[in-house]
């Protein structure tokens, strides 16, 4: 996490409650400093079965139209969303290959089918990422899956799009059923991927989004 603080507040209520966490900070798309993460999580536990590419940069990247998209926000939002996730599966997977394999999992966005904004747009990439990298490290048992969560009741998604929010308001008569739903929701959809009850599952992006990308 680039955020010490978070990272080791979250950390503290695993280890709290009987679990066994540690926090680092890291750039992920440095990959020195990702190197540093993997080997730290090594000492710590062993190896490495399970990685999940969560960090994303949105706010940043999801306020102006593409076509209004200059080159030092196009690197940026690629440079995290993208470069940052491989990154992080390149440093990785050896450590998952010498344990017999491993699962990856890699969040993306109902967002993005189809792509809304630049960020909708390094969704589409990962996406892109995640099937390639199923295809490549399948015969090394690893597999890669993602995730599409819809709009999430977050600090972030909140602050971008309020309940009250024409385009809420306009998405929410479409979905079957509520479209908006807390973090934690997409915990189900995690554990399948990463657990051995998705063993036959690679390259595969579940939706967790109340029915919002089913309904166009």
């Amino acid at each position: 996490d680039l955020s010490g603080e978070g990272a080791q507040a979250v950390a503290d209520e695993i280890n709290g409650t009987g679990g066994r966490a540690i926090a680092v900070q890291v750039d992920i798309t440095d990959t020195a400093a990702v190197e540093a993460m993997a080997a730290k999580a090594k000492e710590a536990f062993g190896g490495i079965d399970i990685l999940v590419n969560n960090a994303a940069l949105m706010i940043e990247i999801v306020d102006k139209p593409l076509i209004q998209t200059d080159r030092a926000r196009f690197d940026k939002g690629m440079a995290v969303n993208v470069w940052g996730a491989l990154n992080c599966a390149q440093v990785i997977a050896p450590y998952m290959a010498a344990r017999g394999g491993g699962a990856i999992v890699n969040q993306v966005s109902a967002g993005a089918y189809p792509a809304q904004s630049f960020y909708g747009v390094t969704k589409i990439a990962l996406h892109g990422v995640t099937t390639a990298l199923a295809t490549e490290l399948g015969g090394q048992n690893i597999r890669v899956n993602a995730i599409g969560p819809g709009m999430t009741k977050s600090d972030a998604g909140l602050s971008l799009t309020p309940d009250d929010s024409p385009l809420v308001q306009a998405i929410s008569a479409r979905a079957p059923i509520q479209l908006r739903d807390t973090p934690d929701a997409l915990c189900g959809a995690l554990l399948l991927l990463v657990s051995g009850a998705g063993r036959w599952m690679t390259g595969q992006v579940i939706n967790v989004d109340g029915g919002w990308v089913m309904r166009g």
